[in-house]
């Protein structure tokens, strides 16, 4: 596989708040340090980090946090969402003078969007920021889809280093990986933990796991052993992964699995299971059967 600048495990971090909904600044120390420890970066306020309801201070606050608590260990990737353009170029620019490595972009959501439309926001963010910008595309949440003709236009831009797809559509998934196989400065990161053995086995740069959360070192293995082509260790540790993520999954719609991934992660000391508006938490009892779970299969240290 090729090595570029940016790869390997990137984990979709989840915000940690406290009961009154402010940063929990503890936390996220926690967080990254675990993170670190396994030589995974975090995407911060990306989905899993309820991204669109953290307010700028505590979104600016998040990241200088991160940053410090990663002390050059890592690198730090800072999600920008929202629809007020000036509005995102202003945290852009906050978060990359915080320290922030890359600044990763989903479209904005309120309007359909075409595809010309969608190519002139990626192409005037990127012209318009200081810091590398990556493209996050993720049907589930925006409800658009990104062409790949305008992703493959866009991977020309000497300030767009990358692509996080999360749609879940293999054709689609090696069109893209196509192109990022023929630029040395466009990496493809493959945002459907489920195929994050298949994507790497294809050539893909990274992968984008939310279980990382609970988790990191095992898809730090998965990655390290698609690397060096043990796609036998690669696709069973796919496997031990992918239940672990029904834990708090299965049944579920997303935000209600936001909340019970952070139960888990409460299990291990990392944060609480509190949620920014207009997600809650999960009832008391799904709460106790989720830690129970999580406590009888998982209470080795992963």
């Amino acid at each position: 596989m090729k090595q570029k600048k940016y790869r390997g495990v990137v984990v979709p971090m989840v915000t940690p708040v406290t009961v009154k909904g402010s940063l929990d600044t503890d936390a996220v120390e926690r967080i990254i340090d675990l993170f670190a420890d396994h030589g995974v970066a975090p995407l911060l306020m990306g989905t899993t980090g309820e991204g669109n309801s953290v307010s700028r201070a505590d979104g600016l606050l998040m990241v200088k946090t991160a940053v410090k608590a990663a002390n050059g260990r890592i690198l730090v990737y800072a999600g920008l969402t929202g629809n007020c353009y000036s509005e995102q170029l202003q945290q852009a620019d906050a978060y990359t003078q915080a320290g922030a490595d890359v600044i990763v972009a989903t479209l904005p959501s309120y309007y359909a969007l075409s595809a010309r439309q969608m190519q002139d926001y990626y192409t005037s963010l990127a012209n318009d920021i200081k810091g590398p910008l990556m493209m996050y595309n993720i049907l589930a949440t925006t409800h658009m889809s990104i062409p790949v003709d305008v992703i493959r236009q866009l991977a020309e831009h000497p300030n767009i280093v990358g692509l996080k797809d999360s749609e879940r559509d293999l054709e689609r998934m090696a069109a893209c990986l196509a192109i990022s196989k023929e630029r040395e400065d466009f990496a493809y990161f493959c945002g459907w933990a489920a195929q994050s053995a298949h994507a790497l086995q294809l050539g893909a740069d990274g992968i984008v796991p939310s279980t990382g959360n609970f988790v990191p070192g095992l898809f730090r293995q998965l990655y390290e052993a698609a690397v060096r082509g043990d796609m036998d260790t690669a696709n069973a540790l796919q496997q031990q992964t992918d239940l672990i993520a029904a834990v708090y999954q299965k049944g579920r719609t997303l935000g209600e699995s936001l909340a019970a991934l952070k139960v888990m992660m409460m299990t291990k000391g990392l944060c609480q299971p509190w949620m920014l508006k207009p997600l809650t938490r999960l009832a008391e009892e799904e709460e106790k059967s989720i830690e129970e779970k999580t406590l009888s299969l998982f209470a080795k240290d992963n």
